[in-house]
C-alpha cells in the first residue's frame, strides 16, 4: 500500500474515532433536553447534582426513589426521573444495597451527600458572588439563559451568595465546567460554575461571602463565572435577588 493510500485510510479513522469518543462523553453525561425514565448514578454524582441537570427538584426526585436524608446514592443504582404512576415508567428503580465495608468500617464506591443541618431557615440575604459586571443575562437558550455570567479576572476569588451546605462540587456536569451547588435551605440552591479550582468539598459549611472557588474560563473562552440560583428545582433570575450594583 502506497503512503497516500495509508494517509487515506488512516485520517477517515482517526476522525471516526474522535467522534466516538466524543458520543460516548454526550452519552454519559450530556441529554438533548429530553428527560429519559431513568438515570444510573455514576461516581462522583450526588441527588442534588441529578436534580439540577434534569431541571428537578430534590425533593421530587427523592420521593419518587423513596430516598429519604441524607439522600446517599450509590454508584450503579438506577434513580427514577418520573413518578412510577407518571406516562413513562423504569423497571426497577429500588436503592441497591450499599457496598460491603472493609475492615476499617468505612464503605467502598459510595457517593453521599452529608447536608448535615440548614444552613438557613430565614430570609436569605444575597451576596454577588463575583466582582465583575453581569454580562449575559438570565432568560436566553441553553444553560446560560438559566442563570448570568460575571465577567472578571482569572483566578480571582469566587464567594458563596448566601450561607449554606456545599451539596455538589465537581465537574461530572456538562456544560457547567468545575461546579459548586450550594443549598440554603429547603427550598433555596445556588450554582457557581466555569471555575477553575475549588476550594471547598460536598458536605462543607460555608458562610456568605466566604470564598468556595476561583475564577476560571466561561464559555466565551474569557474569564468568567456563571451564577444560577434555583428555587424548588427552578431557575429564577438572580438579578431580582442580588442587591444593585454600587
Amino acid at each position: 500500500m502506497t503512503r497516500r493510500c495509508c494517509i487515506q485510510v488512516f485520517l477517515p479513522l482517526c476522525v471516526l474515532l474522535l467522534l466516538a469518543g466524543c458520543a460516548g462523553a454526550l452519552n454519559m453525561k450530556g441529554y438533548n433536553g429530553r428527560r429519559p425514565a431513568a438515570y444510573t448514578v455514576d461516581q462522583g454524582d450526588t441527588l442534588y447534582s441529578i436534580a439540577w441537570h434534569y431541571g428537578l427538584d430534590y425533593h421530587t426526585v427523592a420521593m419518587w426513589n423513596g430516598i429519604k436524608p441524607p439522600y446517599t446514592i450509590y454508584p450503579g443504582q438506577r434513580i427514577r426521573l418520573y413518578p412510577s404512576h407518571g406516562r413513562r415508567r423504569v423497571a426497577s428503580s429500588e436503592p441497591q444495597q450499599p457496598p460491603a465495608q472493609s475492615a476499617a468500617g468505612s464503605d467502598s464506591g459510595t457517593t453521599e451527600t452529608q447536608p448535615s443541618t440548614p444552613a438557613s431557615t430565614g430570609p436569605i440575604h444575597w451576596r454577588w458572588p463575583g466582582q465583575g459586571k453581569p454580562q449575559a443575562t438570565f432568560g436566553g437558550n441553553g444553560i446560560a439563559g438559566k442563570g448570568i455570567v460575571i465577567n472578571g479576572q482569572l483566578g480571582e476569588p469566587v464567594v458563596a451568595a448566601a450561607a449554606g451546605t456545599v451539596v455538589y462540587s465537581g465537574n461530572a456536569l456538562v456544560g457547567y465546567g468545575r461546579l459548586i451547588i450550594i443549598k440554603h435551605n429547603d427550598a433555596w440552591l445556588s450554582a457557581y460554575g466555569h471555575n477553575q479550582r475549588l476550594l471547598v468539598q460536598e458536605g462543607e459549611q460555608v458562610k456568605a461571602g466566604q470564598e468556595i472557588a476561583t475564577m476560571g474560563i466561561g464559555s466565551n473562552e474569557k474569564p468568567a463565572l456563571y451564577f444560577e440560583i434555583r428555587r424548588d428545582g427552578k431557575p429564577v433570575n438572580p438579578l431580582h435577588y442580588l442587591p444593585k450594583p454600587g
